[in-house]
């Protein structure tokens, strides 16, 4: 019995032995975050597209005749269907000019419709009932990428006359719900020459080592951390026909992103936001007020009977100065932010005086934090 016990501890000291000492990485904070939600593909993003058209069956709320642009624009128009009309005899109330802007997502194809919005760019009161006419939508290198046409939805009206008027919304700009058809698609290779690269949201040096980490220890010496917002991820032959499945694999990874510390002001109401790793050193704090208070009294001088004087009222000023008993507190090194706010609370600070005390930690070297004014 005794030969197997000691056999069973020569096997827990060697199975440790084999082990090696646990590592500092080994013992970390729990990750929580997917690389999906802190980076994404380089090149994959939406694109923006313009256009100029003509808005019409408006019940009188488009364009005046003042609308040099908006005439020019429906004779133009007409002339293309091989209608030609006296431009001066042209009444445009019921038409209006508007810009069109759109977003093209990634990876859309030719016959996918996406949402528009039109502007007025006159002087129409609104474009609710109005249909937009066939409009190219064009990117910022010219080419068009997809056609605009519908009825326009403004959800809100604008009623009344020259003695009153009632508005709700904004009645001059208006949605068309897929109201743009796509024409061609803008061109994207993924993985070409055999890699990618992952584009942080917001690059810092930690988090981008973190995410070349967790992408190696899932499939090897493939991730590179290039500079703080940017990963080359290389692409391994077993999933050279799988691209999707393979980024699909690297989002779903997680890690524990890493933030500056950073404290969020903003004066005009007195927010103040402060992350997790805001930290302070040894710190005196005397919190107190000078309240001066100035006022104005009037006396009346009234003169004796039968003197022959008159009634006078002179102006009388008073002033106060009174300075609130200032706290004086020492506050540890700490670093967390609920140690901070505990202990700037026990002064009696008022959040504005906060503003100033951080500040005053700020300068003084104690507040280990960026500050950000808002």
């Amino acid at each position: 019995m005794r030969n197997m016990w000691r056999g069973v501890i020569w096997t827990i000291i060697l199975t440790l032995a084999w082990m090696g000492p646990v590592s500092a990485a080994t013992i970390q904070a729990p990750v929580n975050t997917r690389i999906k939600d802190v980076a994404k593909v380089q090149g994959v993003r939406t694109n923006q597209l313009t256009g100029y058209g003509l808005v019409f069956g408006l019940a009188g709320t488009g364009d005046s005749n003042k609308s040099v642009n908006t005439i020019q624009s429906i004779v133009n128009m007409l002339r293309s269907f091989g209608v030609v009309v006296d431009q001066t005899q042209l009444q445009s109330k019921n038409v209006a000019a508007v810009m069109i802007s759109a977003k093209l997502p990634a990876f859309v194809k030719p016959g996918d419709t996406i949402d528009v919005t039109a502007s007025s760019m006159g002087d129409a009161k609104s474009l609710a009932g109005g249909t937009l006419i066939q409009t190219p939508l064009r990117a910022a290198n010219g080419n068009v990428y997809a056609v605009a046409q519908g009825p326009v939805t403004t959800g809100g009206f604008s009623a009344g006359g020259t003695g009153a008027n009632v508005q709700k919304n904004f009645p001059t700009v208006g949605l068309i719900s897929s109201g743009g058809i796509v024409e061609r698609e803008v061109p994207f290779q993924l993985g070409a020459n055999g890699q990618f690269n992952l584009a942080l949201n917001r690059p810092d040096f930690t988090t981008a080592n973190r995410i070349a980490e967790a992408i190696t220890s899932r499939f090897g010496t493939v991730a590179t951390a290039r500079d703080p917002g940017t990963v080359s991820v290389g692409v391994p032959p077993m999933f050279a026909q799988d691209l999707v499945g393979y980024v699909a694999a690297i989002e779903e990874l997680r890690i524990k992103p890493d933030e500056v510390a950073r404290v969020i002001i903003n004066e005009r109401t007195g927010t103040i936001v402060m992350g997790a790793n805001v930290s302070i050193d040894e710190v005196a704090v005397a919190q107190g007020g000078l309240t001066i208070k100035i006022s104005k009294t009037r006396e009346v001088s009234q003169p004796g009977p039968f003197s022959g004087g008159r009634t006078v009222t002179t102006p009388r000023q008073t002033v106060k100065a009174q300075e609130a008993n200032s706290n004086l507190l020492v506050l540890p090194s700490t670093a967390s932010v609920g140690d901070v706010v505990a202990a700037l609370n026990s002064v009696g600070a008022t959040p504005r005086d906060i503003i100033t005390i951080l500040q005053a930690m700020k300068a003084a070297g104690a507040l280990h934090a960026e500050m950000e004014l808002i």
